[in-house]
């Protein structure tokens, strides 16, 4: 009997055994849905300041959530300041000197114009009637009186009083009529010289200023205060908070079951009950991972093409290169 039993004990255990493994193999009913297995990834941005000056201040570090617009760092701007002061003092320069051609001669430099003018008049009518008096007694001296010297000294001094004259009422017309266009216009152009100059400076003192561009958590703090900054020299790495996106592969037997806009959930190993929702944006046109020609049923079966599912992770839970799972349902719009 102990025999029997042993055996009947042993087929029950048997059973049991293949019914176990029945139910772990067996084949699961074709619900529809799509599982793929991919990795979070993100965006990255590289940001350093636009001017080459020494850092002088760092305000986040590694890990920092920063917002759009946020000063990150500024760099020491002593002597741009101080060109800037210089730039500012030629433009104030440059707009009194256009001011005063605009406006032209003043009321007391007319009339100081107009007097000279009146003075020259009278010495040359002075000099005129000595010139005449002394013709007159030379012509009736028969040049006894007046000698010769005398004669061409007073025509010099009629003459150099007559040029006076002229200058005068010349330098009067120039006084009315004011400056020449063309100084105006040179004054104008030497003004917005300064002004563009001006605008410059201040523009290089904006970017002594790092701001964030988007939001994000800064990955890596690659400068410190005292360090040579350049464009060429990133000061952060940011990693953007949106958008994210699984980078999962499916299967060309499976490719056909996808198109843009799908909805998807997606779950990960550290939340594997609080599934986000998002929707398939990206499908490539390229198989990956095996050769380019394919003439056997086997490696077409084989061939791989990435997909990228978009996540609305409002939460901010996924990170780079977190593993995650998606599920798809291709009957779904």
């Amino acid at each position: 009997m102990n025999g029997k039993l042993k055996i009947a004990v042993a087929g029950l255990v048997l059973a049991g055994l293949a019914g176990s493994i029945w139910w772990l193999v067996r084949p699961s009913p074709d619900n529809g849905v799509l599982t793929l297995y991919g990795n979070v990834d993100v965006r990255q941005v590289s940001l350093a300041f636009n001017a080459s000056e020494r850092v002088a201040t760092l305000t986040v570090r590694e890990g920092d959530r920063v917002r759009r617009g946020q000063l990150l760092g500024t760099l020491d701007t002593r002597g741009a300041t101080l060109e800037l002061a210089q730039a500012e003092a030629r433009q104030a320069a440059s707009k009194q000197v256009l001011r005063r051609l605009k406006t032209g001669s003043r009321p007391e430099e007319l009339a100081q114009a107009r007097a000279a003018l009146a003075s020259a008049q009278a010495e040359d009518d002075d000099a005129g009637q000595q010139l005449a008096r002394l013709n007159s007694v030379h012509a009736a001296t028969a040049g006894k009186a007046v000698s010769q010297q005398d004669l061409d000294a007073a025509i010099a001094r009629r003459q150099r009083a007559r040029a006076a004259r002229i200058t005068a009422d010349k330098a009067l017309a120039l006084a009315v009529s004011g400056p020449r266009d063309e100084d105006i216009a040179e004054a104008d152009a030497q003004l917005r010289a300064a002004q563009a100059q001006t605008a410059l400076l201040r523009y290089r003192l904006e970017q002594a200023q790092l701001t964030a561009p988007v939001d994000g958590v800064v990955r890596s703090r690659l400068l410190e205060p005292g360090d040579m900054a350049s464009p060429q020299r990133p000061a952060y790495a940011l990693a953007l908070t949106d958008p994210k996106w699984v980078r999962a592969y499916v299967g060309e037997v499976d490719l056909g079951r996808l198109r843009p806009g799908m909805r998807a959930m997606v779950s990960t190993d550290s939340h594997p009950d609080q599934r986000l929702p998002g929707k398939v944006g990206y499908i490539s046109s390229v198989a990956e991972f095996t050769p380019k020609t394919v003439q056997t049923d086997e490696l077409r079966t084989s061939l791989v093409y990435e997909v990228r599912i978009l996540v609305d992770d409002s939460r901010d839970r996924l990170r780079l290169g977190m593993p995650a799972t998606v599920r798809l349902t291709p009957d779904a719009p």
